[in-house]
């Protein structure tokens, strides 16, 4: 598989620990590189420690993906704390890409919950869930609602969504080809041409019998006929 590259966006809130948001990034980065993943990130000094915690922030997310709309193929949303919501979901709705978005809470320990180090992420995934339901905007959530980072546990589902970026971003670009019409006995295999090209897939159909016909035209001894069936002729005997 080629190389990725997420766009990521590090949430913070102003009242929870810039510590936690800071130390939040750098994990965050550590485990991307060690999967050999490329990031677009915002700057450490184009926002407060490079997180997202407002709209101003929001606008110079969204702009900076939005220029490496090429090169992105997928947004990880990674909360170390609560996190703002809405400088999240407008960061991804204000790029105007139309990738798949990954949601990650880190998680608390119970035995420091005092103000430098709570993290609240839980709720603060739920927040921006809610919102990118609102805005419309489809995402896939870590199985465990708050996750380590640097477990193995979060590594796999990491690069599993990687694979579904890949995947999802070949299928908008893809030209499919239908021989025949769907069996009348099998409507199970029944699907709309317009429905996937709302998503970018063209389908381009040709009936059965053209294909018989124009194989018919071709003879045993035809270049395109050996080339693909060297065995063709010795086939034909035998039968």
């Amino acid at each position: 598989m080629a190389k990725a590259t997420l766009g990521v966006i590090v949430g913070n809130r102003n009242y929870f620990s810039d510590k936690l948001a800071s130390e939040g990034r750098k994990t965050i980065l550590k485990v991307l590189k060690s999967l050999d993943i490329d990031v677009v990130i915002v700057d450490e000094a184009a926002t407060n420690m490079g997180v997202v915690e407002s709209t101003k922030d929001a606008f110079k997310c969204g702009a900076l993906f939005a220029v490496n709309k090429d090169k992105i193929d997928g947004i990880l949303i990674t909360m170390p704390n609560f996190s703002d919501e809405i400088g999240a979901c407008d960061s991804v709705r204000l790029s105007g890409l139309k990738v798949p978005v990954f949601l990650h809470a880190f998680p608390d320990d119970v035995e420091t919950m005092v103000l430098a180090t709570r993290r609240d992420s839980f709720c603060g995934k739920l927040s921006i869930a809610n919102v990118l339901n609102q805005y419309n905007i489809p995402f896939t959530a870590t199985e465990n609602h708050t996750i380590d980072p640097e477990s193995e546990k979060f590594k796999k589902e990491l690069l599993d969504f990687v694979a579904i970026c890949k995947v999802v971003n070949v299928l908008r670009k893809a030209r499919l080809g239908q021989i025949g019409a769907c069996p009348n006995a099998f409507r199970t295999v029944r699907f709309s041409e317009k429905i996937l090209e709302s998503y970018g897939i063209t389908v381009t159909t040709i009936d059965l019998s053209s294909i018989m016909g124009l194989a018919r035209k071709l003879t045993d001894t035809d270049t395109r006929v050996k080339s693909k069936i060297p065995e063709f002729p010795k086939l034909v005997t035998r039968i």
